[in-house]
């Protein structure tokens, strides 16, 4: 079960970066967002954080981003997945993923931002450009959780990652 969450982990990391790449916001990442939803529902909050991670490491290697895409993207799956794993509540995954995004990152990368990158702003300054990111991507995983729910094959993933 192990090597099948590793490798579900990479492979929602490389579709992270992938939509974010090719699906340009200026200066939002919804799509990471999106696939944090994903990531907390099919493999928990602590691989769906390392997704997030290996995603904002790429986007700050191969695309010259700062620090926030990675600190951006570990706090929403953390989130996300512990009130899905405790409630099995998908709207709850998506309020943990705006949560853990648009406060719990937000405030964290205050003093990255200030002390590597002598950005001298209040610690809350992050809140409003975190958070409308985190809120589209939250209402598209969740969206397609929903449908992935309806349609049965939520249930079918599950129990194949679950074997």
């Amino acid at each position: 079960m192990k090597t099948i969450k590793l490798t579900l982990t990479a492979m929602l990391a490389g579709l992270s970066f992938v939509l974010c790449v090719f699906v340009h916001f200026p200066q939002m990442a919804p799509f990471q967002h999106f696939v944090n939803v994903l990531a907390a529902v099919f493999v928990g909050p602590w691989y769906g954080s390392l997704a997030g991670i290996i995603c904002g490491t790429m986007r700050i290697v191969l695309n010259g981003m700062d620090i926030q895409a990675v600190i951006g993207a570990m706090w929403g799956p953390v989130f996300g997945g512990l009130l899905y794993r405790k409630t099995k509540n998908i709207y709850l995954c998506g309020v943990g993923e705006v949560f853990g995004t648009g406060i719990v990152s937000a405030v964290t990368v205050w003093p990255f931002m200030k002390f590597v990158y002598g950005l001298d702003v209040p610690p809350y300054f992050y809140i409003p450009f975190y958070t409308p990111s985190a809120i589209m991507g939250a209402i598209m995983g969740v969206g397609v959780i929903l449908i992935l729910k309806r349609s049965g094959t939520l249930k079918h993933l599950m129990n194949q990652i679950e074997k």
